[in-house]
């Protein structure tokens, strides 16, 4: 390699190398499974050749011993792989979204292949997960990541302890927030689902001989699906809003890299 760059360039590379491919092998949609590893790697080396003259002031320098330089590059596997889970584990919100959705509305038996999740789940929680990969690109939210990648050198520096107590808070307030975000999302749905069905146990209290519910079942999910669909807009704009804030949590500390 000596003809092409030094052995501290090579290892200054391979270090943001280390974190970028951690990071994008966990982000939504270019970290999923359909995606070749071809495609993943690629991506993560453009990236990296790209932000390493930015963040190379902030690498610490060629280790002396071989046990010291594959530390190194774990601590930055195990950094990048956290940026990532926060990221993705936000995306849960829809999930949990679609999942109320589909019991509110009696679909829930209706099962589907989730490609995001690898596992299988209601059908309206799977067009969720799609719904917010794709609002991710079309709102270049994706551009926060690459942001996010030079603001984390700074946020968790690699000359620095590691925060694990502060990424530990983060982690578990994430998955709280998305939790809450998704029954918020879903509250339209909720509403309905509550008054209709208390109206409907009205109507069987004072109709007993009326059959309610083979009139009720049809009625909960056209109309549960007509407000669900009235919401979506909303639905994708308060999601894709929540989400890049918690992307610019590591842009904004991106000022002092380098």
């Amino acid at each position: 390699m000596e003809p092409y760059a030094t052995a501290d360039q090579v290892w200054a590379g391979g270090l943001v190398f280390a974190r970028v491919g951690a990071v994008l092998l966990s982000l939504p949609g270019i970290g999923e499974s359909y995606v070749p590893p071809r495609i993943r790697l690629s991506l993560a080396l453009v990236v990296a050749l790209a932000i390493w003259p930015i963040v190379g002031g902030a690498l610490p320098p060629l280790p002396a011993s071989l046990g010291s330089a594959v530390g190194w590059v774990i601590r930055e596997v195990i950094t990048g792989l956290a940026i990532g889970a926060v990221l993705r584990a936000f995306t849960a919100a829809l999930a949990v979204a679609g999942e109320i959705v589909s019991l509110q509305t009696t679909l829930s038996f209706a099962q589907t292949t989730n490609p995001l999740q690898a596992q299988p789940g209601t059908t309206i929680a799977a067009f969720l997960m799609l719904l917010g990969t794709v609002l991710v690109f079309a709102t270049n939210t994706h551009h926060l990541f690459i942001a996010g990648l030079v603001g984390s050198y700074e946020l968790i520096a690699p000359v620095r302890p590691l925060v694990t107590g502060d990424f530990t808070e983060l982690a578990v307030r994430t998955i709280g927030d998305s939790f809450l975000l998704g029954v918020q999302l879903a509250a339209p749905v909720i509403v309905f689902a509550l008054i209709f069905n208390l109206a409907s146990g009205l109507v069987g209290r004072v109709m007993p001989a009326f059959q309610i519910f083979f009139a009720a079942a049809p009625l909960s999910v056209i109309l549960g699906l007509s407000v669900f669909a009235l919401s979506l807009g909303v639905l994708g704009t308060v999601f894709i809003d929540r989400y890049r804030t918690l992307a610019n949590l590591f842009v904004s500390s991106g000022g002092g890299v380098g």
